[in-house]
């Protein structure tokens, strides 16, 4: 019989989880060896049985600050190797020299740990970059020029283009295609050694120029590009071409399942066809056996559809411009879809684990509304989140007869549970004196019908003579609203109230009177100062960046608001990064940047319910 934490822990499967158990059950890489370390067929084959059922990775090029696409990715691919008694390796893709930077590689790390991952597995540091392997995809090139695989090409980038072909129109061989062995290693050996400039000449795989799918009519598989690499400084100056590197990079870490998103479904042919050329053996003319330079079986490439958020827009080039333009803070404003971004505003990594596994994974495109995003934030932080009051447009308001009821500059002791479903976490405590801070939507002069908060005895449009309403300061007195002072403009400056005797919460007698408003508050006495900023989705449309306008025109220009608001005292001193529920406004959190000894600052991070309900 399953019991209720059993059917928690189990997973929703989904297409990709039922390969990989396919995998398992039918044994597909159960004799796989595994040196100790990413190598060659000879590397591993000297090594032991693989200890990791399955090996996946997280391949992200350093190139800039990974977005909730890629938080969806991470989890998806460390939480199957978790979960199926495998391993994942963190693997940098830094074949793109110029684009690159150390930088990048920090916050990669930093983003994996945070969301709850781990690249170390037993004695293992199955942290990786491409770059490590250049000199194999060196040797590997060769291999396939003297295999009859690839050649050098000459022709200019608009001669290729052109011979390319179109989906109607099959390509044209280049004129280059049909250089001998000799030719083609003696010019790939001058691309090597700087004795050609940028853009002179690729080598190209030789495959099918009538290929019906483009991706096979000879790729491009090595470019010249003289350019300083973070890694490797100036040893080289070809690159790899990346649909060349990323399959090669797979199999020399023995990964089973590689998994991508659907852009590369039309890759996985040339994905197959390298990795086939590179584990079998050929017999070249002069005798020699060459070949069989990866391991086998080699891994197989599934994609799943890149997840699509509403509101949200994961193109590194636009979100580039948003910080260099000064249009959000940085990298990582709490507005920001980047890992760092949510981050900051106050998400948890564990909601966006419950994200990524409320979404799934399909192999079709689909579009994920934000309140999805959010409600998984709100699910988490509910348990555990503590209470605070908080006043984010306060107004003051005055109880008149106070001092005749309490006594002159009495102070009353209030509390309140941290969370009203943890009492171990104990109390909070504050005042209530004669002033206290509230919002001030809490006052109405004509209150419309239903409602129920502060507004003085008044006559209707009907004509009927309305009472002063009565409202609970929450964990306080029942109040009697009297009035309320205006300046020369109409607004409202200071709120009167009458307090009622023997109201206050959990004292004998205190539900004697029935009313139906709670107010929340903070004590004039007691408050704490603070900066809370409100921020709001960054796009006012649910496809962003999509059309033909510019995308600059579709920002909302309301998605950072910064008040100066109260708080009651027990916010005081609070680290930064810590996540409260300001009771009626939603969650907060204490910034990660700007909040200090002496600077209260919160971020919110969502309201208690969805505000874009359609």
């Amino acid at each position: 019989m399953t019991s209720p934490a059993d059917k928690e822990n189990v997973k929703p499967s989904n297409f990709l989880r039922q390969i990989i158990e396919k995998d398992l059950a039918e044994g597909t890489y159960a004799a796989r060896q595994w040196g100790g370390s990413p190598g060659d067929a000879a590397h591993h084959a000297a090594g032991q049985s693989d200890p990791a059922k399955v090996r996946l990775r997280f391949p992200p090029e350093p190139n800039g600050y990974l977005h909730v696409g890629h938080a969806k990715s991470i989890c998806l691919n460390f939480g199957l190797a978790r979960d199926y008694g495998g391993v994942c390796h963190l693997r940098f893709d830094d074949t793109n020299p110029e684009k690159e930077d150390t930088e990048y590689v920090d916050s990669i790390k930093d983003a994996v740990l945070w969301l709850g991952f781990d690249w170390h597995n037993g004695g293992e540091n199955n942290l990786y970059q491409a770059s490590d392997y250049f000199d194999f995809m060196y040797r590997a090139a060769e291999y396939l020029i003297e295999s009859g695989n690839a050649y050098v090409d000459e022709q200019s980038a608009d001669e290729m283009r052109h011979n390319r072909g179109d989906f109607g129109k099959p390509g044209t061989n280049s004129p280059f295609r049909a250089r001998t062995t000799a030719e083609n290693l003696a010019r790939f050996r001058e691309m090597r050694d700087a004795k050609l400039p940028d853009g002179a000449a690729v080598l190209r795989a030789k495959i099918d120029m009538a290929s019906p799918n483009i991706n096979m009519r000879d790729p491009a598989i090595y470019r010249i590009r003289r350019a300083h690499h973070h890694n490797t400084g100036d040893k080289w100056c070809i690159y790899p071409m990346y649909t060349y590197a990323h399959p090669i990079e797979d199999a020399l870490e023995q990964i089973t399942h590689s998994i991508c998103t659907l852009e590369f479904e039309d890759q996985r042919p040339f994905y197959d066809w390298l990795l086939d050329r590179l584990a079998e053996e050929t017999t070249l003319p002069d005798g020699r056996v060459v070949g069989g330079l990866i391991a086998t079986p080699h891994p197989r490439q599934y994609e799943f559809a890149r997840l699509n958020l509403t509101y949200v827009m994961t193109s590194k080039r636009k979100l580039a411009q948003l910080v260099t333009e000064k249009r959000v803070s940085g990298w990582d404003d709490p507005r920001m879809p980047t890992i760092v971004g949510l981050r900051r505003r106050g998400y948890t990594p564990e909601s966006i684990q419950l994200f990524a596994e409320r979404i799934g994974v399909t192999k079709s495109d689909s579009w994920i509304d934000y309140s999805t995003l959010e409600g998984a934030l709100r699910d988490t932080l509910d348990p555990i989140a503590p209470r605070a009051m908080a006043v984010l447009d306060p107004v003051k308001l005055v109880l008149t007869n106070w001092d005749e009821v309490m006594g002159a500059g009495a102070l009353d002791d209030c509390s309140a549970p941290v969370h009203p479903h943890l009492p171990d976490l104990g109390k909070r405590h504050f005042k209530i004196g004669k002033e206290v801070w509230i919002e001030r939507t809490d006052y109405e002069e004509t209150p419309p019908k239903g409602f129920f908060r502060l507004f003085p005895a008044h006559t209707n449009a009907s004509g009927q003579a309305i009472a002063a309403s009565k409202v609970r300061l929450k964990y306080g007195h029942v109040i009697e609203c009297v009035g309320a002072t205006k300046d020369a403009n109409g607004n409202v400056t200071e709120v009167q109230a009458r307090l009622i005797p023997d109201t206050k919460s959990g004292t004998p007698g205190s539900d004697a009177i029935k009313v139906k408003g709670v107010i929340t508050w903070v004590g004039v006495n007691d408050a704490v100062q603070a900066e809370v900023r409100l921020y709001d989705r960054l796009f006012t449309v649910e496809h962003p960046g999509t059309g033909d306008h510019d995308f600059l025109e579709e920002l909302n220009t309301d998605s950072l608001k910064t008040v100066t608001a109260f708080v009651e005292p027990s916010l005081a001193n609070v680290p930064a990064g810590t996540r409260f529920q300001f009771e009626r406004h939603g969650y907060f959190v204490t910034d990660l940047v700007d909040h200090k000894v002496g600077k209260v600052v919160f971020n919110r991070v969502t309201g208690m319910k969805d505000s874009w309900v359609k």
